[in-house]
């Protein structure tokens, strides 16, 4: 009768089999940065549409994605170029109505979305649900149109001072939009503990960078946003999406 002896393994050889996993941790890491650095360090070129708010349009928008592309365009073959298709004071509810027109005709490679900032808004009275089934609504859609299209989700700053007042369940909001990400699978751009921080430091601190308490100013697209949307992008998605409480 054979007996299965127990087998021992020398400290170098598990040494080696903690590398290996940690190699395969890495490799999946790698893999997983956001399709669109891999396509421009590929040498293609990249159109990207950013779809949201007035965080992400008109002046405010060009001030952060200016510098996105400086940095991209700098550093990788590919080259890429930008449409803001957004517009002030909306919500996602707009943004499913005007998806097609605003961004759908423009064929991107790319579409970065924001809106919860707006949807928390109780000026704007779109409940939690109404807002997680338009986000489901415009990811399944552009899906649809272009499989191959990255759909990248952002979470923007809070708000302080009056701004705040309209948005009482803003984190909330942000929440769902982390779910929503790990949920698809997408890149999330969390800007949110960033902007914690900068707060925690002091409310007149953070008007340096906020100064009407909501939108960022140029300082800050350039020295808070603009680098940590890089980063995410080659870091790409997420294992696990925290929530902020």
């Amino acid at each position: 009768m054979y007996q299965i002896q127990p087998t021992h393994m020398s400290w170098g050889n598990i040494t080696k089999c903690i590398l290996f996993i940690i190699g395969l941790s890495f490799s999946k890491l790698t893999y997983s940065q956001s399709q669109l650095i891999r396509k421009i360090e590929a040498g293609e070129d990249q159109t990207i549409v950013v779809y949201g708010t007035s965080l992400s349009t008109g002046r405010n928008g060009r001030s952060w994605m200016n510098e996105v592309v400086r940095l991209m365009n700098e550093k990788y073959r590919g080259k890429v170029t930008y449409h803001l298709s957004g517009k002030g004071g909306r919500c996602s509810t707009w943004g499913v109505q005007n998806l097609e027109d605003s961004v759908l005709k423009k064929k991107p490679d790319v579409v970065m979305v924001e809106f919860a900032i707006n949807d928390a808004s109780c000026l704007n009275e779109t409940s939690l649900e109404l807002a997680q089934l338009n986000l489901q609504y415009m990811i399944d859609r552009i899906r649809l149109f272009d499989p191959g299209c990255e759909v990248i989700l952002q979470v923007m700053n809070m708000a302080v001072g009056k701004s705040a007042t309209y948005r009482p369940n803003l984190v909330a909001y942000y929440d769902m939009v982390r779910v929503m990400a790990r949920k698809e699978n997408l890149l999330l751009i969390d800007h949110y503990p960033n902007w914690r921080e900068i707060l925690n430091k002091g409310e007149n601190y953070f008007l340096e960078f906020v100064p009407d308490g909501v939108h960022p100013n140029k300082m800050g697209a350039e020295k808070v946003i603009a680098p940590f949307i890089f980063q995410r992008l080659k870091e790409g998605v997420s294992p696990c999406v925290s929530l902020i409480h």
